[in-house]
């Protein structure tokens, strides 16, 4: 493992932190803490703290769109106007109100402007998740069988969508076609047991040279994967569980990492203090742009 230049960028406790997205436009990163319901909004820049957007239920993960943010929340997609009222554009089928259900976790927009988000098992162990599409106001539901949906990337030239059940603890790619919106069939692209790698692969993004980036939860560690899958590099988090990247700063060099205390009691808070933060580390390469989701 490689000596880690990871930094802490916002010191937090967040339980669940997670779907770090930088605007390029507004030099901005935006976060969620799913299970407190709340949205971060950070400009670095600025040198002042992360301002809070609090929501009523879980939010899984947001996007970019014009004029605010879409956000995931557990019941269904809503946009939310940085000046305006929220609006709800879809529900989710998955959830079943105060009996709870499956909640949407995460996801992010592709290059023509959809969003890809996807569901996680109420138990956390059972295959009843789905990937949807979010398109022309309809979620189309692409992959099934899902325990937990995460890891969802794209690579730069739009040909191959990742994916992964985390509980599976594989990185699958698929065949994707960018105008249509359609996935060829899966393959097995990255196996963490045969690498000998701990916990489960769960956030990600693609750097400029078409990397994929994984944090890897309950595995204390982000790595970097080639485009054919092979392990170049594995950095160090002060924590066990990083939740999942973003490629940030006016360079689009900075790798943003959101990290959790959800499974941590006192005793692990406490060998841990930067558990629930907001870290930052220098990258090698340049990320991509995140695309904004287009109605």
């Amino acid at each position: 493992m490689q000596a880690s230049d990871i930094e802490v960028a916002v010191e937090m406790d967040m339980s669940l932190g997670e779907s770090p997205v930088w605007s390029v436009e507004r030099q901005t990163l935006h976060w969620v803490d799913i299970n407190r319901g709340k949205i971060h909004v950070w400009r670095p820049e600025a040198g002042a703290p992360p301002e809070t957007i609090a929501l009523e239920e879980k939010v899984g993960c947001i996007a970019l769109c014009e004029g605010g943010l879409l956000a995931a929340m557990a019941s269904g997609i809503v946009r939310l106007p940085f000046d305006g009222t929220p609006q709800r554009l879809a529900a989710n089928p998955e959830w079943r109100g105060e009996g709870g259900g499956n909640r949407f976790n995460d996801g992010r927009c592709d290059a023509a402007g959809r969003l890809w988000v996807g569901t996680i098992d109420a138990d956390e162990t059972n295959p009843t998740a789905a990937l949807y599409r979010f398109d022309d106001g309809e979620l189309t539901p692409c992959l099934t069988d899902i325990g937990i949906s995460n890891g969802l990337a794209f690579s730069p030239d739009g040909r191959w969508l990742y994916h992964t059940d985390s509980l599976t603890r594989r990185i699958l790619r698929y065949p994707f076609d960018l105008a249509s919106g359609t996935l060829g069939a899966g393959e097995t692209w990255v196996d963490l047991q045969t690498l000998g790698l701990p916990g489960v692969p769960d956030g990600a993004a693609v750097d400029g040279e078409g990397c994929y980036w994984s944090a890897l939860y309950d595995g204390g560690r982000v790595v970097r994967f080639s485009p054919d899958g092979e392990l170049m590099a594995e950095h160090e988090v002060p924590c066990p569980h990083p939740t999942m990247v973003a490629f940030g700063g006016a360079d689009l060099r900075t790798l943003y990492i959101s990290t959790a205390t959800q499974h941590l009691d006192a005793e692990g808070k406490r060998r841990w203090p930067l558990a629930g933060s907001l870290l930052s580390l220098p990258a090698p390469v340049a990320g991509l742009a995140e695309p904004a989701w287009r109605p």
